[in-house]
């Protein structure tokens, strides 16, 4: 789904950091809002309303929560089949009551978690990773156990504990003892949270069989999130931010956790014991939205676009973009560049110029600006270098009182990174209405595998980025060399 992504630029890393946070620190979604100011609704147009959502009464808690994750996302089909699942949960809990009842959350990180008194909370990229009912109830079991079993207020009072303890350290006169004391705290509340995670695996387990499901989902859903976190690692690095964190954040999938699970399944039965329930689990998400929430902009392939902002940018060919935490980021795919591009406020009464020999960012060449004019955008570029990365900046003024502001990053700065900067540059152009009618969320399509299809031919269809087989692989839980089925349904990506 982990890291930070930097507020400003400039910070006693200099460029050398924020190349960091541009190359490594990203994630699955995110906003390109001015910093500091609130996320303002975009103008573009939004998909059909399915009927209407089950109607529950929030928490004091959902609010925020909903605020944190892109707000409450209304699927009535999703909502009723989760719903179900939870309402077979509470009589096979082991100190049954009354269900929880679910919020599915619109953003595209992975991510779960229950609060009192009886809410889930699911991310719609959670549902859009898991392949089956067995899987979605293990991850629901998992989140209502760590209430049942009182994990948080057991955490609270060992860190406490260890607080006292830290503090207590701190006046012993060895520096040396003191730093050990504490290191030593750190490690037992990191011990003591992963019994906790294991513990809640067992009981989510036994959970999720007594109420009829394969209890092999739990193990299926921790190797398929061991295989995303790979593969966004691999492409763009990790996906999520501190402030909205994915479930690896506090759920890490290890091979050991994973196979404990499989191993607590194993006690129960052998493979085949409960129900998978896989198809009424397609039925309830085919339609689910996937990726980007149109507010917050959203990238197709190398091309940007953000409604509020009403711009179109494309990346250098080879870059993989994706929004991240404020910004859009993207990295190309030797890892010798990368690039970020975000908003801010403009400062009144300021030029182009100005701002950019202004302390925004630290090692700006004053020598190297100049203006221009971007399709008709006014303009403003510069050079900066840090270490072994060289920079070119840029900033457009879209907007009287915004400032857009794109930093290309290379380890190896020749004239071909130079003209794929100016390239870059030059992509900038004010959003058509033929581009903000476009601008609508991808969805899930449940399709059918016919005589002769392959994993490729049916990837193909997707209206992603590459490796599109990949992904294709891994929200149909495929492994690496498993072929499609004749008959059997899977999960693909369709444009709007």
């Amino acid at each position: 789904m982990i890291f930070v992504v930097i507020e400003r630029l400039r910070s006693r890393r200099g460029l050398a950091g924020a190349l960091a946070a541009v190359a490594f620190s990203l994630c699955a979604c995110a906003s390109i809002e001015p910093q500091g100011e609130p996320p303002a609704q975009a103008a573009a147009p939004s998909p059909p309303p399915r009927p209407a959502a089950i109607e529950t009464k929030p928490s004091p808690e959902h609010a925020r929560m909903s605020a944190l994750f892109d707000g409450d996302y209304k699927d009535p089909p999703a909502e009723r089949y989760l719903n179900d699942v939870l309402a077979k949960l509470a009589r096979a809990d082991e100190h049954p009551g009354e269900p929880y009842r679910v919020t599915i959350l619109n953003s595209p990180i992975v991510n779960a978690f229950a609060l009192p008194p009886r809410e889930l909370f699911v991310t719609r990229g959670l549902l859009a990773l898991a392949n089956d009912g067995s899987e979605v109830a293990a991850v629901m079991a998992h989140e209502i156990a760590h209430l049942t079993a009182r994990h948080a207020a057991r955490r609270e009072e060992e860190e406490k504990r260890a607080a006292v303890i830290t503090q207590a350290a701190s006046v012993v006169q060895d520096k040396k003892k003191s730093e050990e004391v504490e290191a030593s705290a750190q490690r037992t509340i990191a011990t003591f949270s992963r019994q906790q995670e294991l513990e809640a695996d067992q009981i989510g387990i036994r959970t999720v069989a007594r109420a009829g499901y394969d209890p092999y989902g739990a193990a299926r859903f921790l190797s398929a999130l061991g295989r995303s976190s790979t593969m966004r690692g691999a492409l763009i690095g990790q996906n999520a931010g501190p402030e909205r964190p994915d479930i690896l954040a506090t759920h890490p999938s290890t091979p050991e956790r994973v196979s404990l699970a499989r191993a607590a399944a194993r006690q129960i039965g052998a493979p085949g014991v409960g129900t998978r329930d896989r198809n009424a689990y397609l039925s309830a998400i085919d339609g689910l939205a996937f990726g980007d929430p149109p507010s917050e902009g959203m990238a197709r392939g190398r091309k940007f676009l953000h409604a509020r902002l009403g711009l179109v940018f494309m990346a250098p060919d080879g870059f993989t973009l994706e929004n991240a935490s404020k910004a859009a980021l993207g990295v190309s795919a030797d890892g010798d560049e990368a690039l970020r591009l975000d908003s801010v406020k403009a400062p009144a009464g300021m030029s182009l110029e100005a701002y950019m020999g202004s302390d925004w960012i630290e090692g700006v060449d004053p020598a190297t600006i100049e203006t221009l004019d971007v399709n008709g955008v006014p303009a403003a570029i510069a050079s900066a270098k840090a270490g072994d990365w060289s920079f070119r900046l840029a900033i457009l003024r879209f907007d009287p009182g915004e400032l857009v502001r794109l930093i290309y990053a290379a380890r190896k700065p020749s004239a071909e990174t130079e003209k794929r900067f100016r390239e870059a540059l030059a992509s900038f152009r004010r959003a058509s209405p033929e581009d903000l009618r476009a601008l609508r969320p991808q969805r899930l399509d449940v399709v059918t595998a016919k005589p002769g299809d392959t994993v490729d031919s049916i990837a193909d269809k997707m209206a992603t980025g590459e490796p599109k087989a990949e992904l294709f692989r891994l929200i149909n839980g495929l492994e690496a060399g498993a072929g499609v089925e004749t008959g059997e349904r899977y999960k693909i990506v369709e444009a709007p």
